[in-house]
Protein backbone atom coordinates (compact mmCIF):
# COMPACT_ATOMS: atom_id res chain seq x y z
CA UNK A 1 0.00 0.00 0.00
CA UNK A 2 1.33 3.64 -0.93
CA UNK A 3 -0.80 6.24 0.71
CA UNK A 4 -0.29 9.92 0.99
CA UNK A 5 -2.62 9.85 3.92
CA UNK A 6 -1.26 10.04 7.82
CA UNK A 7 -4.21 8.56 9.58
CA UNK A 8 -4.30 5.39 7.38
CA UNK A 9 -0.53 5.04 7.85
CA UNK A 10 -0.68 5.45 11.44
CA UNK A 11 -3.31 2.78 10.90
CA UNK A 12 -0.76 0.40 9.68
CA UNK A 13 2.09 1.10 12.50
CA UNK A 14 -1.07 0.27 15.00
CA UNK A 15 -1.63 -3.10 13.67
CA UNK A 16 1.76 -4.13 13.58
CA UNK A 17 2.91 -3.64 9.77
CA UNK A 18 6.01 -1.96 9.09
CA UNK A 19 6.13 1.48 7.22
CA UNK A 20 8.55 3.51 4.94
CA UNK A 21 8.02 7.36 5.21
CA UNK A 22 10.36 10.20 4.52
CA UNK A 23 12.46 11.50 7.05
CA UNK A 24 14.61 15.12 7.67
CA UNK A 25 17.22 13.13 4.83
CA UNK A 26 16.66 9.96 4.18
CA UNK A 27 13.56 7.55 3.95
CA UNK A 28 12.90 5.35 7.00
CA UNK A 29 11.43 2.31 8.09
CA UNK A 30 9.06 2.11 10.87
CA UNK A 31 7.15 0.25 13.12
CA UNK A 32 5.57 0.69 16.58
CA UNK A 33 8.58 0.25 19.11
CA UNK A 34 6.87 -2.21 21.45
CA UNK A 35 5.66 -4.23 18.88
CA UNK A 36 8.80 -7.05 18.66
CA UNK A 37 7.12 -8.77 15.55
CA UNK A 38 6.68 -6.05 13.66
CA UNK A 39 10.18 -5.09 14.59
CA UNK A 40 11.78 -8.11 13.53
CA UNK A 41 10.04 -8.05 10.03
CA UNK A 42 12.47 -4.64 9.67
CA UNK A 43 15.21 -6.89 10.69
CA UNK A 44 14.50 -8.87 8.43
CA UNK A 45 13.59 -6.31 5.47
CA UNK A 46 16.98 -4.98 6.14
CA UNK A 47 19.05 -8.05 6.95
CA UNK A 48 20.39 -5.91 9.96
CA UNK A 49 21.54 -7.55 13.54
CA UNK A 50 19.46 -6.73 16.20
CA UNK A 51 22.54 -5.94 18.28
CA UNK A 52 22.76 -2.43 16.70
CA UNK A 53 19.79 -1.30 17.94
CA UNK A 54 17.31 1.68 16.03
CA UNK A 55 16.77 5.30 16.64
CA UNK A 56 12.79 6.17 18.35
CA UNK A 57 11.50 8.83 16.53
CA UNK A 58 9.34 11.52 18.33
CA UNK A 59 7.00 14.52 17.35
CA UNK A 60 7.38 16.26 20.69
CA UNK A 61 9.87 16.26 23.64
CA UNK A 62 6.89 15.24 26.14
CA UNK A 63 6.84 11.68 24.54
CA UNK A 64 10.50 10.79 25.59
CA UNK A 65 10.76 13.43 28.29
CA UNK A 66 10.91 10.23 31.05
CA UNK A 67 14.53 9.41 29.08
CA UNK A 68 16.04 12.74 29.69
CA UNK A 69 15.55 12.55 34.02
CA UNK A 70 19.05 11.13 34.45
CA UNK A 71 20.92 13.77 32.63
CA UNK A 72 21.79 16.99 34.30
CA UNK A 73 19.32 20.10 33.81
CA UNK A 74 22.18 21.50 31.67
CA UNK A 75 21.80 18.47 29.78
CA UNK A 76 18.42 18.21 29.41
CA UNK A 77 18.15 21.50 28.27
CA UNK A 78 21.18 21.39 25.57
CA UNK A 79 19.17 18.07 23.99
CA UNK A 80 15.88 19.41 24.20
CA UNK A 81 17.09 23.06 22.95
CA UNK A 82 19.43 20.62 19.94
CA UNK A 83 15.46 18.74 18.89
CA UNK A 84 13.50 22.38 19.08
CA UNK A 85 15.90 25.80 18.13
CA UNK A 86 16.81 24.82 14.84
CA UNK A 87 15.72 25.30 11.04
CA UNK A 88 14.35 22.91 8.72
CA UNK A 89 17.98 22.74 6.88
CA UNK A 90 20.15 22.30 9.66
CA UNK A 91 20.40 18.86 10.29
CA UNK A 92 19.02 16.91 13.28
CA UNK A 93 20.39 15.40 16.29
CA UNK A 94 19.84 12.22 17.34
CA UNK A 95 20.93 11.75 21.15
CA UNK A 96 22.29 8.36 23.14
CA UNK A 97 20.31 8.71 26.27
CA UNK A 98 20.06 6.00 29.19
CA UNK A 99 17.36 3.39 28.87
CA UNK A 100 14.93 2.69 31.28
CA UNK A 101 12.48 -0.55 31.77
CA UNK A 102 9.87 0.73 29.53
CA UNK A 103 12.77 1.06 26.40
CA UNK A 104 12.58 -2.93 25.14
CA UNK A 105 15.46 -4.45 24.80
CA UNK A 106 15.23 -4.68 21.13
CA UNK A 107 15.33 -1.17 20.40
CA UNK A 108 18.69 -0.81 22.11
CA UNK A 109 20.13 -3.79 20.47
CA UNK A 110 23.29 -4.55 22.41
CA UNK A 111 23.60 -1.26 24.40
CA UNK A 112 22.67 0.23 27.67
CA UNK A 113 21.17 3.24 26.03
CA UNK A 114 18.68 4.18 23.60
CA UNK A 115 18.65 6.41 20.60
CA UNK A 116 16.19 9.38 20.24
CA UNK A 117 15.35 12.03 18.00
CA UNK A 118 12.54 14.72 18.13
CA UNK A 119 11.59 15.40 14.73
CA UNK A 120 11.02 18.67 13.14
CA UNK A 121 9.72 17.32 9.94
CA UNK A 122 6.16 17.98 9.05
CA UNK A 123 4.98 14.68 7.87
CA UNK A 124 6.82 12.66 10.77
CA UNK A 125 5.75 15.21 13.73
CA UNK A 126 2.40 14.42 12.06
CA UNK A 127 2.72 10.88 11.92
CA UNK A 128 3.78 10.21 15.34
CA UNK A 129 1.09 12.56 16.69
CA UNK A 130 -1.66 10.08 14.55
CA UNK A 131 0.21 7.32 16.13
CA UNK A 132 0.47 8.96 19.33
CA UNK A 133 3.91 7.73 20.24
CA UNK A 134 7.62 7.34 19.19
CA UNK A 135 7.93 4.99 16.02
CA UNK A 136 10.90 3.08 15.12
CA UNK A 137 13.15 5.30 12.70
CA UNK A 138 16.32 3.34 10.74
CA UNK A 139 17.09 4.01 7.53
CA UNK A 140 15.20 2.22 4.36
CA UNK A 141 17.57 0.28 2.90
CA UNK A 142 19.33 -3.18 2.87
CA UNK A 143 22.11 -3.55 4.91
CA UNK A 144 25.74 -2.10 3.03
CA UNK A 145 23.51 -0.55 0.03
CA UNK A 146 22.74 3.29 0.27
CA UNK A 147 19.45 4.94 2.15
CA UNK A 148 16.64 5.41 0.22
CA UNK A 149 16.41 9.64 -1.14
CA UNK A 150 12.74 8.76 -3.06
CA UNK A 151 9.30 6.33 -3.12
CA UNK A 152 11.13 4.57 -6.08
CA UNK A 153 14.35 3.82 -4.60
CA UNK A 154 12.84 2.42 -1.07
CA UNK A 155 10.11 0.40 -3.60
CA UNK A 156 12.97 -0.94 -5.57
CA UNK A 157 14.48 -1.80 -2.39
CA UNK A 158 11.52 -3.49 -0.83
CA UNK A 159 8.71 -3.77 -3.37
CA UNK A 160 5.33 -4.71 -1.83
CA UNK A 161 6.83 -6.08 1.19
CA UNK A 162 5.79 -2.79 3.52
CA UNK A 163 3.43 0.12 3.20
CA UNK A 164 4.38 3.48 2.45
CA UNK A 165 3.90 7.00 3.18
CA UNK A 166 4.62 9.30 0.49
CA UNK A 167 5.74 12.62 1.20
CA UNK A 168 8.84 15.00 0.91
CA UNK A 169 12.03 14.61 2.31
CA UNK A 170 13.33 17.21 4.60
CA UNK A 171 15.37 19.62 3.93
CA UNK A 172 18.82 18.42 5.48
CA UNK A 173 21.18 17.08 3.10
CA UNK A 174 22.65 14.51 6.07
CA UNK A 175 21.42 11.95 8.11
CA UNK A 176 21.21 13.05 11.65
CA UNK A 177 24.32 13.31 14.04
CA UNK A 178 24.77 10.77 16.76
CA UNK A 179 25.74 12.28 20.33
CA UNK A 180 25.69 10.39 23.57
CA UNK A 181 24.37 13.00 25.99
CA UNK A 182 26.55 11.31 28.98
CA UNK A 183 29.79 11.42 27.36
CA UNK A 184 29.30 13.74 24.64
CA UNK A 185 30.92 11.34 22.48
CA UNK A 186 29.98 11.95 18.41
CA UNK A 187 28.89 8.48 17.44
CA UNK A 188 28.03 9.63 13.90
CA UNK A 189 29.83 12.82 12.96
Amino acid sequence: MITTAVAEAAECLKQGRVLAYPTEAVWGLGCDPLNQQAFLEILRLKQRPIEKGVILLAAHVSQVEYLLQSLSPQMQQTVIDSWTHRSPTERAITWLLPADQQVPAWIKGGHSKVAVRVTTHPLCVALCHAFNGCIVSTSANPAGDAPATSLQQAHQYFSDQLNYLDGDLGLSQQASRIIDAETGVVIRA
